[in-house]
């Protein structure tokens, strides 16, 4: 079996009949509809304290002049790059905040990776540009990805408010004495991971606001 029939098994059984596949979508969409909102829910239980916390020190941090750096790879890339541009959203009551995703450098990114190593393109540009009292937030579903980790050192010993987002059981970064807030999706499914870090980082997003501009 294939992996795309492992995924979508329906369009492969030789089914002519095209309400049992509207029905058996319907289904699929229903499960994974309700796997998300289990595991939504899972990491709420887990972290709820953590997350006020986690938004209280990344206020303190803006109110500061500090400034916050995203970083990931592939998916998490984009993820990084959404949230770099969420927090440049003022919302209906806020004030927008300095944000920057590392990977939409591309000439360094692409220099750094040519040059040196993949290992470092994240390190770099916060050694270069990060200072104390900055945010550093990345992202891996495995929890594995070497580049984020020396991020996350580098963050580290420049004083930065570090943050990481996880799936699985969090790999290395679980490991990692580097990151002071950690989030990990309990989960084997990449999309399902990233379908809650996005939710996670939005109520990050709007905890932050909401300790900035108190009512």
């Amino acid at each position: 079996m294939s992996d795309l029939e492992s995924l979508y098994p329906f369009l492969y059984a030789g089914k002519s009949n095209v309400d049992a596949v509207l029905a058996e979508v319907c289904r699929s969409t229903t499960d994974k509809t309700e796997e998300i909102t289990r595991l939504r829910a899972d990491v709420l239980k887990l972290y709820r304290d953590q997350l006020i916390d986690c938004a209280s020190a990344m206020a303190r941090s803006f109110a500061a002049g500090g400034r916050l750096f995203t970083f990931g790879n592939g998916g998490s890339s984009t993820d990084a790059q959404a949230i770099a541009e969420l927090f440049q959203n003022p919302g209906p009551a806020g004030h927008p905040l300095p944000a920057a995703a590392l990977a939409t450098d591309v000439a360094v990114l692409s220099a750094l990776a040519n040059d040196v190593s993949f290992d470092v393109v994240f390190a770099r540009p916060l050694a270069a540009n990060g200072r104390a009292g900055d945010i550093a937030l990345g992202l891996s579903t495995s929890g594995g990805s070497t580049n984020v980790l020396r991020g996350f050192e580098e963050a580290n010993r420049r004083g930065m408010l570090t943050i990481g987002l996880a799936g699985y059981d969090g790999g290395n970064m679980a490991e990692a004495d580097t990151i002071e807030h950690l989030f990990v999706m309990p989960s084997s499914s990449v999309h399902r991971i990233q379908e809650a870090q996005t939710t996670t980082y939005h109520v990050l997003w709007e905890l932050t606001q909401l300790a900035l501009n108190p009512a």
